[in-house]
């Protein structure tokens, strides 16, 4: 199985409280997550992120609908937390989210390691796709966030 790795970087000028918070409420995976995928938590709200937490949602890809269900695996408040994908579309998904605090600016990174099923065709479609689509999300996500902390006073 071959993994594939993505790593993502933002600073926020923000405090790291109120940075953590808002990434630790799942429900702001709405706000910060392109129109297109129609992205929808399933899992009651409000949810309390810690350790052991499910969350399930839903996502459409090629206008299909797809169940995720992912599993907080370590939460370090407010240092980083950790989501694993325990059924969605990729074979395998682990997303590391660390926050590291500068004193007048916050950064933030996101750390991908993923595998697509379907073996040597799985991969072809990783790099026509898959792969390009990510980059794609982050990049809005950043855009997005950016512009929620700019305008949060």
């Amino acid at each position: 199985m071959k993994v594939y790795k993505l790593r993502f970087e933002q600073n926020i000028n923000k405090p790291i409280e109120e940075v953590f918070s808002f990434f630790a409420k799942p429900e702001n995976l709405e706000l910060i997550t392109p129109k297109k995928l129609d992205f929808k938590i399933l899992t009651p709200i409000p949810i309390k992120m810690k350790e052991g937490q499910l969350i399930d949602y839903t996502i459409k890809l090629f206008k299909k609908e797809i169940r995720w269900r992912t599993l907080i695996t370590e939460y370090e408040k407010p240092k980083k937390f950790v989501d694993q994908q325990l059924k969605g579309p990729y074979s395998m998904w682990h997303h590391t989210h660390t926050f590291n605090d500068y004193g007048n600016y916050v950064q933030m990174v996101d750390e991908i390691s993923y595998s697509v099923p379907f073996g040597i065709i799985g991969q072809i479609v990783n790099f026509i796709f898959i792969k390009h689509d990510l980059l794609d999300i982050f990049e809005y996500r950043k855009k997005v966030i950016d512009k929620y902390f700019k305008e949060k006073k």
